[in-house]
């Protein structure tokens, strides 16, 4: 079952859309009614199955997706969205629970929140996703860099290594940007958690989880990295066979 609650009619029209998929109709009342405010339009399903069918049709801008659901539940839900979709998403999850909020990233989650939650932390999280997914990149970043076999277009949103076409979602595709953009300079977590989700708090093990999801598209040995190293008790590095190339 589904039901569509609208943005106000004078912002309907330049409103982005949230899917939110969530069983619980208390919930799902408090979630519309703060996006509401915010000025967000909202499609609300209580089932998993019907929501993956209304993401496909209305193609929403983002989705809050819970993991408990009857039916396809969240994990499912969004592995099969992946298949053709970048939508971004974000999980809501039990609280304490570390392995479905892992496992959430790991299917491809951009973010998550624990229950319960604040309804005005999850707006200022819908709004801080759909700002990295939505905003145009700027001129001094777009174009290509290649670091090896391994190309990236960011204008197209591509990235292939030795012709073959890699699946990222958005968090991925931005952490590879910002890697290739600063080769031979270590990162510590923290600093890629402000610079790449523009969070200054969250779960340092999101970074974790994207760095090894990265390395297991664009690594020839995953588990021997030769680009993306581990500096231990420091961070990360991207150490390109080449140079990457930033358009001037």
């Amino acid at each position: 079952m589904a039901h569509v609650d609208r943005a106000p009619q004078d912002r309907a029209a330049t409103s982005p859309r949230i899917l939110v998929v969530e069983d619980d109709p208390t919930v799902s009342q408090v979630i519309t009614d703060y996006l509401h405010r915010a000025g967000y339009g909202a499609v609300v399903a209580a089932d998993g199955a019907i929501g993956l069918e209304l993401a496909r049709q209305m193609r929403p801008d983002l989705v809050v997706l819970d993991v408990m659901l009857p039916g396809l539940d969240g994990f499912r839900f969004c592995q099969q969205l992946r298949l053709h979709s970048e939508i971004p998403v974000i999980m809501l999850t039990s609280l304490g629970a570390e392995e479905d909020r892992l496992r959430g990233l790991e299917v491809g989650a951009d973010d998550y929140l624990t229950k319960p939650f604040s309804p005005r932390e999850l707006v200022m999280r819908v709004r801080s996703v759909l700002r990295r997914t939505s905003a145009m990149p700027p001129a001094w970043a777009s174009g290509t860099r290649r670091a090896g076999d391994l190309v990236v277009d960011q204008e197209a949103r591509t990235a292939s290594k030795a012709g073959r076409k890699l699946t990222t979602t958005n968090k991925e595709f931005e952490l590879l940007l910002f890697f290739l953009d600063n080769p031979g300079r270590v990162f510590r977590r923290d600093e890629l958690m402000r610079q790449v989700w523009e969070h200054d708090f969250g779960d340092a093990s999101t970074v974790t989880v994207h760095v090894r999801r990265l390395r297991e598209k664009i690594e020839d040995d995953p588990s021997s990295p030769t680009m993306l190293v581990t500096v231990w008790g420091v961070g990360y590095r991207f150490d390109p066979p080449e140079r990457a190339v930033v358009p001037r």
